[in-house]
């Protein structure tokens, strides 16, 4: 279900009406290089395993498109650290505690915010003949970029959560409702959840 490829992204394309795709968040973001810049980085090992940067670039061209067959997959995975950092390293990204403000951030980088909505909320809902939520998120658009945690701790354990190592300036609009004044440019945004 979660596609990689280029040639992946043409074949959903191409396919009839019963054929879609998910994307996950760490394949629009990522490339094969993550896997090594700096020495071995396991938190970024993930099955299918990232590809090259032609391939990223596809898949964030096909999220972007507000094609229909294209929709969110987080295939978020909390491993812990202790086991991603093994011999063995199990596969996966954990993702979902930030993944909304990486998408909002990708997709404005890219002028097409007006397409997150559908890629996150709809397009998967519709495809799969589910009722569309009728209650509603906000995200907004800070001016300072916000600051993550890096992990989630489990009693004595933790887990690494996605580091897209880019600034994000978009977040969910509750995590931060006691920093609001601290905002210059309030940009809010609904989507259905």
């Amino acid at each position: 279900e979660h596609i990689t490829t280029t040639e992946a992204t043409q074949y959903v394309k191409e396919g009839n009406k019963n054929l879609a795709a998910s994307i996950t968040p760490h394949h629009l973001e990522l490339n094969r290089n993550a896997l090594f810049v700096g020495g071995i980085r396991p938190h970024n090992y993930c099955l299918p395993i990232l590809k090259r940067e032609t391939h990223r670039k596809a898949l964030l061209k096909a999220a972007l498109s507000g094609n229909p067959k294209f929709f969110l997959g987080t295939d978020t995975a909390p491993h812990l650290t202790k086991d991603k950092e093994s011999a063995c390293g199990c596969a996966g990204v954990f993702n979902a505690t930030y993944c909304l403000p990486i998408l909002a951030q990708i997709f404005d980088n890219q002028k097409s915010i007006n397409k997150l909505e559908g890629f996150v909320s709809k397009n998967g809902a519709k495809h799969y003949n589910l009722k569309l939520n009728k209650e509603k998120i906000k995200l907004f658009k800070s001016s300072e970029s916000i600051v993550f945690k890096k992990f989630l701790n489990i009693d004595k354990d933790k887990i690494k959560i996605f580091d897209p190592e880019f600034p994000i300036f978009w977040n969910v609009a509750i995590w931060f409702i006691y920093l609001l004044d601290n905002i210059d440019n309030l940009l809010l945004i609904q989507m259905n959840i």
